[in-house]
């Protein structure tokens, strides 16, 4: 059956995804296996199956981090955009993939960062992954937060005290992503 885990569009490596997911790409696969469903019961085959797919990502993702991970959000709201954040304190990687929202695509995007975007009625929210760097003080990781609060978090800040997911989740799946620009300039 054709999985939504562990597929590569241009601009990413998609982990999960319950986004367009299309009964033509499934069934030929399902009729095989369910010959006596009727449509309605192989499209919920088909999400059930896919679920099923997610338990599986949590399972290869389980990587125990030394540090907390921040989720950044651009959050679509019935009343606007705004940012804001949530700490997963576990700093385990599998605890990333879980949303309250309708529809989620996880992925790793061409930057290396772990990435969501997450469909609820009011619109779509856009999740930044990021752990924190070991050396980041208690301090910074406060006035992160805070700037983060305020919708004043530049690119700069987050980088400081935090570093991509990407790296720990492309070695589980076997896919390449760029260096980052700081480690490929200390190695010339």
């Amino acid at each position: 059956m054709m999985s939504s885990s562990q597929s590569k569009t241009k601009d990413r490596h998609i982990i999960w995804s319950d986004i367009n997911l299309d009964l033509d790409d499934w069934r030929e696969d399902l009729q095989a296996e369910y010959p006596d469903l009727s449509e309605d019961e192989l499209y919920q085959t088909m999400y059930e199956i896919n679920g099923d797919y997610l338990d599986n990502e949590r399972e290869n993702l389980d990587i125990q981090l030394s540090q907390p991970i921040i989720i950044i959000g651009d959050l679509g709201r019935w009343d606007g955009r705004v940012t804001g954040y949530k700490m997963i304190d576990s700093g385990n990687i599998k605890d990333c993939l879980y949303s309250d929202t309708d529809m989620t695509e996880w992925y790793v995007d061409k930057y290396g960062d772990f990435r969501a975007d997450a469909i609820h009625h009011d619109g779509t929210n856009h999740y930044l992954y990021r752990v924190f760097k070991n050396n980041a003080s208690p301090e910074q990781i406060e006035r992160l937060q805070e700037k983060i609060y305020f919708g004043r978090a530049t690119r700069a800040d987050i980088t400081r005290v935090t570093r991509r997911l990407g790296d720990d989740i492309a070695a589980v799946y076997g896919f390449h992503i760029p260096k980052q620009r700081a480690a490929m300039e200390q190695v010339r």
